[in-house]
């Protein structure tokens, strides 16, 4: 199974956008299942349901930050490194999908102010590209990893 089917599968199971993604890529993190999907669960919906930054993008920005992120303070070739990295690959997300923006994305005119999810009907999965969008991210994701030479953990 492909990054992108893993990540597509975990989003029609239920889980939010920024979850399937990054949970598609478990394995690169070493993390336990539950304090993954807690430590992402807040990006879902863009921020919360705020429809700001994409939930798919953000997945794929925390798994980029573990696999290649600092933690030093004074790093600055770290934070040069995945800063480009980010850029990277949101460019790519932007340049196939046309925006990061979760509420551009969904081709909603105004930000959605309610904090409850949408009911996972069939006829949810039918208007929405989420898990497209989140195929998408998981598949520009794994292509990156590819080209970096990282198979699994840190370069």
């Amino acid at each position: 199974m492909t990054k992108r089917e893993e990540a597509e599968r975990y989003f029609e199971e239920g889980y939010n956008c920024a979850q399937s993604v990054a949970l598609a890529f478990i394995e690169y993190t070493g993390m336990e299942k539950e304090d993954l999907l807690r430590s992402v669960s807040g990006f879902g919906g863009g921020f919360g349901r705020m429809r700001e930054v994409c939930g798919a993008v953000s997945g794929m920005t925390f798994v980029c930050g573990w696999i290649f992120g600092y933690s030093k303070s004074d790093d600055v070739e770290g934070k040069k490194n995945v800063y480009s990295y980010v850029q990277l690959l949101l460019g790519r997300f932007k340049e196939k999908n046309g925006s990061v923006v979760c509420r551009e994305l969904l081709g909603l005119k105004r930000e959605v102010v309610s904090f409850v999810p949408n009911e996972r009907t069939p006829e949810y999965y039918k208007t929405r590209p989420c898990a497209k969008l989140v195929g998408d991210a998981a598949e520009i994701l794994s292509e990156f990893l590819s080209e970096k030479g990282v198979s699994r953990g840190k370069e």
